[in-house]
């Protein structure tokens, strides 16, 4: 069997893209070699293949270059470019995704900035922004970075494949100004047009999104409902759209060529042109976005194999759609909404090929069913390895939501855009879309009210892929015999329900010291229980990272708020969809629920691991301030300690030096690397082999400070920090001593390789 060029120049784009974003040191060298050897053996699929590899290589190197330089974090910029989307906050501030067209320091000696090409700023709506316009502004610009911790989204990774080059804030002074008006835009008009009709505003919503590809004007519940649902796929301008267009203008161009000319109007290749050029046309209306884009490629790619003279295979087609895809954008690589599509086509090519179309109703029912029934378990596998989550009631929702959308949703919804000069016929068109959506919606409802999205346990997830994937490939594959996929897929089925949850051994305990920006969070787990230390900050916009760390109905056995400053205490109110047997805190503080006061001496055993409170005293602390009313923790498993200061002083830790056993493995620096606390007593008196600092990257107040980390580093003190680190994970109990890894997996070069020197903030 012949390879052809496609499935190598996918290959090549995508380790292009891979070796693109690693950066590795001498790797344009090595690849400029290999092109002149190619070149001078004459290796023809050797030579594009590396054409290809250089091309995405250097898209991804560009943007990567294009990421704001850390030198100018925080520092004033001026920005000119057009304002891409907008979303509204509340409280008098929107979200702006802006193109720079130009970028300058406004002091200068400075690093340059022109090499921006996306910001993603918050800013006071009291201005009147709108999409497209272009603005003069003045920006308050940091890296693109994401709090990092084990199983929950990754806000940075979303950021790169986005191509959004840095976050921050306008300033308001100087004021922004605006340059020039939108242009024009035909899709805009679409949108303003459809506001103006007499509908509900739900059937508004929908039609721009399904049929326009304006998700943003969905509503948050309008989201939710669709991701409980799994019918996200369907709001999105996908293949499914645009193929539907594609088809549409082909049977249309196909019956006017059976016309003109009946004699030879299978012949004709024109009607193939008219449907490649409405499919691209529905795109460039929906925006483009890369959805759109990596659909019309696809389609465009369908149309050139359906058309059957001169087109490659089904799968050189697939091959060559990829690297088209990737081509075109190679940040897509890492979008899950690529590997969702291909996966998805690449399985649809699987179940039909060689099979006979169907014939009539009953013929074209049961083709339905059993492309569903066979793509459910791949696409579950696919939504969980991407997110982590499952959606129960997709395979069987789908089964009517698809032919509901893409037969008649979207037609009548397209329909009333060619009547939109008759309007009585497009707003009854409408009319009756927004009553098809109106029942779609409560079929979700209903659905999701049975079977509530599913998100299982980590340890879990990696098992359940493999098997709902080789599940898959068993009824899938053509050839197999009928016995074999039964019996497969009963003893796939007997391995999952045989797996068993991993365990903590007796007398250990797991700490993980969470990324949550400015602010302390730190979960303690033994064999049988779990304990929250501090619970994370809450910012100004109302929002607390704990949210994002855990699904609802979590149990922990206690929650200890070190005191009520709002980066420990700032998630209490979160932790009211999770159930928790006491809270503990400082007497005299306030943490917006009853608790229990937390007291030197006090303590309790967990599966052989001591836990003990060391600050503060039983007297009355009402004199102390509050971060020197802290409640200190010291933990024990086996000979190995770790202990948590909280935000006390210099002078309360001296107060209980002498109850802390030596030597010690862990701290968890107080107050997040102050230097009113680790006082010199402490670090020489205890000298951890390991220091931990929960702190925001860029944080405002400098931690950790420079004389904290020398002054732990003079001691040999190996040094973490949540905001270079990520979280990090750490374990007591161990035969090997404390081990300890961070999420960001950075290269050491501390102590022995095991961590890297942590810097203070500038």
């Amino acid at each position: 069997m012949q390879v052809g060029l496609a499935m190598p120049l996918a290959v090549a784009a995508l380790v292009g893209a891979v070796l693109g974003s690693l950066t590795l040191p001498g790797v344009f060298e090595a690849w400029a070699l290999a092109l002149l050897c190619a070149c001078a053996s004459r290796q023809r699929i050797a030579l594009w293949m590396l054409l290809m590899a250089g091309l995405v290589a250097g898209q991804v190197l560009s943007a990567r270059h294009a990421q704001l330089p850390q030198g100018l974090s925080g520092v004033d910029l001026r920005v000119e470019g057009r304002v891409v989307s907008l979303v509204d906050e509340g409280d008098e501030r929107v979200r702006l995704r802006i193109d720079v067209e130009q970028c300058q320091p406004l002091e200068s000696p400075r690093l340059p900035c022109e090499r921006l090409r996306q910001v993603r700023v918050s800013a006071f709506s009291s201005d009147d922004w709108r999409v497209d316009e272009r603005w003069a502004l003045t920006v308050r610009l940091r890296p693109p970075r994401g709090f990092m911790n084990p199983h929950t989204f990754d806000y940075e990774t979303w950021l790169w494949r986005e191509g959004i080059d840095a976050t921050g804030y306008v300033r308001t002074e100087p004021a922004a100004v605006r340059q020039a008006g939108p242009r024009f835009s035909l899709r805009r008009m679409a949108l303003a047009h459809l506001d103006e009709q007499p509908l509900e505003a739900s059937t508004r919503r929908w039609l721009a999104a399904l049929t326009l590809g304006a998700g943003e004007r969905l509503s948050a519940d309008d989201w939710e409902l669709l991701n409980a649902s799994g019918t996200t796929h369907l709001m999105v301008i996908s293949g499914l759209h645009v193929g539907l267009v594609a088809s549409f203008a082909l049977i249309l161009a196909r019956g006017v060529a059976r016309l003109i000319t009946p004699g030879r109007w299978r012949m004709a290749v024109w009607p193939w042109w008219v449907a490649a050029m409405a499919s691209f046309a529905y795109a460039w209306l929906a925006g483009l976005e890369p959805p759109a884009m990596r659909a019309v490629i696809m389609t465009l790619v369908g149309l050139w194999v359906a058309s059957g003279r001169h087109a490659p295979g089904v799968w050189q087609g697939w091959w060559l759609a990829l690297a088209l895809v990737v081509a075109s954008d190679p940040l897509s690589v890492w979008r899950p909404g690529l590997w969702l599509s291909f996966v998805a086509v690449a399985l649809l090519i699987l179940i039909w090929q060689r099979r006979k179309r169907p014939q009539g109703i009953r013929g074209w029912c049961w083709a339905l069913l059993r492309t569903q029934g066979l793509l459910a378990p791949m696409m579950a596998a696919a939504v969980l390895l991407a997110f982590e989550r499952v959606a129960p009631v997709a395979p069987l929702v789908n089964l009517f939501a698809v032919p509901l959308v893409s037969v008649l949703m979207v037609p009548l919804g397209l329909i009333g855009w060619l009547l939109v000069g008759v309007p009585p016929l497009s707003q009854n068109g409408w009319w009756l879309f927004g009553q098809l959506a109106q029942g779609l919606v409560t079929l979700l409802d209903q659905a999701v009210a049975g079977l509530p999205l599913w998100q299982p346990p980590a340890w879990q997830v990696l098992p359940m892929v493999l098997v709902l994937g080789a599940v898959a490939m068993l009824w899938a594959l053509p050839g197999l015999a009928q016995g074999l996929r039964v019996t497969g897929t009963a003893l796939l089925a007997a391995m999952l329900f045989a797996l068993e949850p991993p365990v903590i051994a007796e007398g250990a305990v797991r700490i993980r010291v969470h990324d949550v920006g400015q602010g302390q969070l730190i979960e303690l787990r033994t064999a049988n229980h779990r304990l929250l230390y501090d619970t994370g900050p809450r910012f100004r916009s109302g929002f607390m990272p704990l949210t994002t760390l855990w699904s609802s109905g979590q149990t922990f056995d206690r929650v200890v708020a070190s005191h009520a400053d709002i980066d420990h205490a700032g998630g209490v109110p979160a932790l009211a969809d999770h159930h928790v047997g006491h809270y503990l805190a400082p007497a005299g503080e306030d943490i917006g629920v009853p608790f229990i006061s937390c007291l030197a001496g006090e303590g309790w055993h967990w599966d052989g691991v001591t836990f003990r409170f060391l600050w503060p005293p039983s007297e009355d602390s009402g004199e102390w301030p509050s971060n020197d009313r802290s409640c200190v923790l010291l933990v024990e498993a086996g000979e190995q300690r770790l202990l948590i200061t909280g935000d006390v002083g210099a002078e309360v830790e001296r107060r209980f030096l002498r109850q802390v056993s030596h030597p010690l493995q862990v701290l968890v620096a107080g107050h997040h690397g102050s230097r009113t606390s680790s006082g010199p007593q402490l670090v020489a008196e205890l000298a951890p082999r390991h220091v931990i600092f929960s702190a925001g990257r860029d944080n405002a107040f400098g931690h950790p400070h420079d004389e904290v980390i020398r002054r732990f580093r003079r001691h040999q003190s190996c040094l973490w920090n949540t905001a270079l680190d990520g979280a990090v994970t750490l374990w007591l109990g161990g035969a090997d001593g404390p081990l300890v890894t961070g999420m960001r997996g950075q290269p050491g070069s501390g102590v022995e390789g095991l961590c890297h020197e942590v810097k203070s903030h500038p």
